[in-house]
């Protein structure tokens, strides 16, 4: 063809035409894109950064690491369509575009990583350590399995470890805000007095027995009500501050310390003193006002005397945290009874403080009431540091790919199995189940599946617990003929809960009224009884929801609700909140617990100002693509 083109250009008629040939293909390349092969193959562009871009060779490396990663968690084949519909991809697209980002502040703030700071970096990993020391065939062994070569891996962890110091700056040293502890503090031990009765089942009398045409209609128009749940076997295993604590290792002198630290804050009011207080110039002056007073002149007289402001004499009656200077109030606090205390000199001048009334402080738990319950506090605290050892002692098994049960036995704990338990913490037969984490556990066991690798739950005094889902028995519908005992008991039911739900609601309004519930109950011959410190949390005489009604009135109000005997009616006495402790061990294990959260907030939030000021772009067709999957139809 090139000799024919040659030939045909050898005289002018050729040459024309092969000029509005050339002509064409020159236009169509204008036309059709020849500016890509300029650019630098930006067909191969995913999604751009700023400066910066993701490319669908990058995205189809990291989607098939991460997809093998949880082929080898699941053991089994996981296909590209079932990952999308996880959203597996748009996560790791997420994640690159996110490095992306971190990688191009890094390098607009002027940061690097040396290969010497990587490489030590990497050699503290305990992944990468052998009985606490760097094994280097281990860490090629892990790098060649995570598809790397040294030197990529190195470059990786160069640029991972650049990101982590930068996402550190933003959120180190933040703490959750004071007031969002003591909310949660005052949430968890608020404790309510309830007055309260039952009304039984009985009061609302004897319902019409039902037909079978009835039945079957009201088995229909509930068709779903009677359905066998889903039921999980779930193996898991608990490290907390309870399941590790060594009560029996606290001795009584230490409960004895604690108690002494926080007997007034927590077991009664502490001592409180009514003070007058006058600021001299010269120590001089202060002594000389010290002999007057001593001699029998009254504070308030020589403060008036002296021209003095009443307002900033009278401190009132404080408690000793009340003084900003620590020394004047050890002074104050010092005095047996009533007097002058000793001058202090600071940097204002040399104070002098009068106590003119001691308010005792008052106690209302003794130290062998309140010995069991900081024994256990203190057992709590220090069972910190081994909780954080079996953590991280498991979670280097369970890295090595060893299931639940092996990895808690390499760590020296054991698992628990739960043959069977349901989305309400309920077994087979109805009765609620002991959970470690409670809703938290069966909300993340129920959004699992079997063979999956799952993360850590959180327990409340700041724990863990991991758990593998082992079988699932799927809910199903029962027929009517299965459950017409069922059908003819739950309709019975709803109507006598009808009928007592009306007659509750007129005792309410008596007692609303103004009727006690003390002769409320008496017509009924029923006898009222009193829950003292009742909390939001589980108490083996309320079930949750029961509890939830209490707290759903004011102090001084009415309500009922329903219980398995009956309806439930109470009056709510009083409620009392304990003092807020910023220093007590709740508060602290609070704050950890919000800090993760925090933390990722602040990070989602600067992650995404960066992607917007960016100005990321995303190319859809090319990520479908890149995964084999097609938009869904």
């Amino acid at each position: 063809m090139l000799e024919g083109l040659r030939v045909a250009s050898q005289n002018w008629i050729g040459r024309a035409i092969m000029a509005l040939v050339m002509g064409v293909i020159v236009i169509s390349f204008a036309i059709w894109g020849v500016g890509d092969v300029f650019r630098g193959f930006t067909s191969q562009r995913l999604a751009k950064v700023g400066s910066g871009e993701v490319t669908v060779e990058q995205f189809r490396s990291a989607f098939q690491n991460d997809l093998r990663r949880v082929q080898q968690r699941m053991r089994r084949a996981v296909t590209a369509e079932e990952a999308h519909r996880a959203g597996m991809d748009l996560q790791v697209l997420e994640r690159l575009i996110t490095e992306v980002a971190l990688d191009q502040k890094a390098h607009n703030l002027g940061l690097a990583t040396s290969d010497e700071t990587a490489q030590r970096l990497i050699a503290t990993e305990k992944a990468f350590q052998t009985d606490g020391k760097f094994d280097a065939e281990k860490f090629k062994a892990i790098a060649r399995d995570a598809g790397y070569t040294e030197r990529s891996f190195l470059a990786d962890q160069k640029a991972a470890y650049l990101r982590k110091a930068l996402t550190d700056i933003v959120v180190t040293g933040v703490e959750p805000p004071k007031l969002m502890v003591e909310a949660i503090h005052r949430f968890r031990n608020e404790a309510r007095s309830v007055d309260y009765f039952v009304l039984p089942i009985a009061a609302a009398g004897e319902a019409a027995k039902p037909t079978d045409e009835e039945l079957k209609k009201y088995f229909d128009d509930r068709e779903q009500t009677f359905r066998a749940k889903e039921f999980r076997k779930v193996t898991v295993l608990e490290v907390s501050p309870a399941t590790v604590a060594r009560f029996n290792d606290v001795s009584d002198d230490d409960a004895r310390k604690l108690y002494e630290e926080v007997k007034g804050k927590r077991y009664g009011t502490p001592e409180k003193r009514e003070v007058r207080q006058i600021v001299f110039k010269t120590e001089k002056e202060a002594q000389d006002a010290i002999a007057k007073l001593k001699g029998g002149a009254d504070v308030d007289a020589l403060a008036a005397e002296l021209k003095r402001n009443p307002k900033d004499v009278d401190l009132g009656v404080v408690e000793k945290r009340d003084f900003g200077d620590a020394k004047v109030g050890d002074a104050v606090f010092a005095l047996p009874q009533p007097g002058v205390a000793e001058p202090v000199t600071n940097a204002f001048g040399t104070v002098v403080s009068v106590v003119k009334k001691i308010v005792p402080s008052v106690t209302t738990k003794t130290f062998d009431q309140a010995k069991t319950e900081l024994k256990g506090e203190i057992a709590v605290q220090r069972a910190g540091p081994e909780v954080r050892r079996l953590h991280d002692a498991i979670e280097d098994q369970r890295a090595s790919g060893k299931p639940l049960a092996e990895a808690a036995a390499g760590a020296g704990v054991q698992t628990r199995v739960i043959d069977a338990v349901d989305d309400a913490g309920r077994g087979k037969d109805g009765k609620a189940l002991e959970i470690p984490a409670g809703a938290d556990l069966l909300k993340a066991a129920f959004a699992s599946d079997v063979g999956v690798d799952n993360e850590t739950v959180a327990t409340r005094d700041g724990g863990y617990v991991w758990f593998e889902v082992n079988a699932i028995e799927p809910a199903r519908q029962k027929t009517f003929e299965e459950v017409k005992g069922g059908v003819a008991e739950a309709m019975r039911a709803e109507n006598a809960q009808k009928a007592l739900t009306a007659k509750a609601d007129e005792i309410v309004a008596k007692i609303k009224g103004g009727q006690s519930i003390d002769d409320a109950a008496k017509a009924l011959k029923l006898d009222v009884k009193r829950a003292t410190d009742v909390k939001r949390a589980q108490r083996p005489d309320f079930n949750i929801n029961t509890i939830v009604q209490f707290f759903e009135v004011a102090p001084g109000g009415v309500g009922s609700t329903t219980v398995d005997d009956g309806r439930l009616i109470f009056v709510v006495k009083d409620a009392q909140t304990p003092a807020f402790d910023a220093t007590s061990i709740e508060a602290k294990t609070i704050a950890e617990q919000l800090k993760p959260a925090l933390h990722n907030d602040l990070l989602e939030q600067y992650v995404g100002g960066l992607e917007k000021a960016f100005n990321v772009e995303i190319n859809q067709k090319l990520l479908e693509a890149a995964t084999g999957v097609g938009k869904e139809q």
